[in-house]
């Protein structure tokens, strides 16, 4: 998982709360297990018109946000099935963060395990974002070090995260790489209980 310390770039405004996962990424996108390819399916419903073509008010289509890596959004954002799909739709559009009042516990959790940093914040703070972020200058930078966001008019916003959860983004570590980090342990055990317990080996 690709490490998360600073982040500098652009902010897309979504003004929508309740954003669910279905919403994020439609069921019919869900037939792969890949990774990749799945910004295609990526908020599908609000970004395409009826007849396929692309709606030119969705914020993600406008050419000033077709290369945000940031997303700040309405509360309880993420919230319905718990469709790991909709965190990897997310980075493979290229949003490595996600600045919302509020997120739905297993979405919020699964942004984690992604390398995406959910980033909460009260209401009042997140309304003066969307208001920098739709102005013309939508430079955001996230250091997550720091625990800081920088707006674009210089404001300096303060966020708190959890400590293991911010070593593990820091340190680009999901669930598998932080198994490995016992490798050795994990070896060592193994070779000890061949030892003890060889009928286990058997074929």
């Amino acid at each position: 998982m690709e490490a998360f310390k600073t982040l500098t770039g652009r902010a897309a405004p979504l003004r929508m709360s309740n954003v669910d996962t279905d919403m994020i990424i439609p069921k019919q996108f869900l037939k792969t297990t890949e990774r990749t390819g799945l910004s295609r399916g990526l908020f599908f419903e609000l970004k395409t018109n009826a007849d396929g073509s692309p709606n030119p008010d969705f914020v993600l289509n406008r050419e000033e946000y077709k290369d945000a890596n940031i997303l700040i959004a309405g509360a309880n954002f993420g919230c319905g099935s718990s469709r790991e799909h909709a965190p990897w739709a997310l980075l493979d559009q290229g949003i490595r963060c996600v600045i919302a009042p509020s997120f739905a516990d297993i979405f919020y959790n699964n942004c984690f395990k992604n390398g995406i940093l959910p980033i909460a914040l009260p209401q009042p703070v997140i309304d003066k974002m969307m208001d920098e972020a739709n102005g013309g200058n939508h430079i955001f930078t996230v250091d997550l070090e720091n625990m800081k966001i920088t707006l674009p008019d210089g404001e300096v916003v303060e966020f708190d995260l959890d400590g293991s959860r911010r070593h593990n983004l820091l340190e680009g570590l999901d669930d598998i790489g932080l198994t490995l980090q016992a490798e050795e342990r994990i070896s060592e055990f193994e070779a000890r209980r061949k030892l003890a317990t060889p009928w286990l080996e058997r074929a």
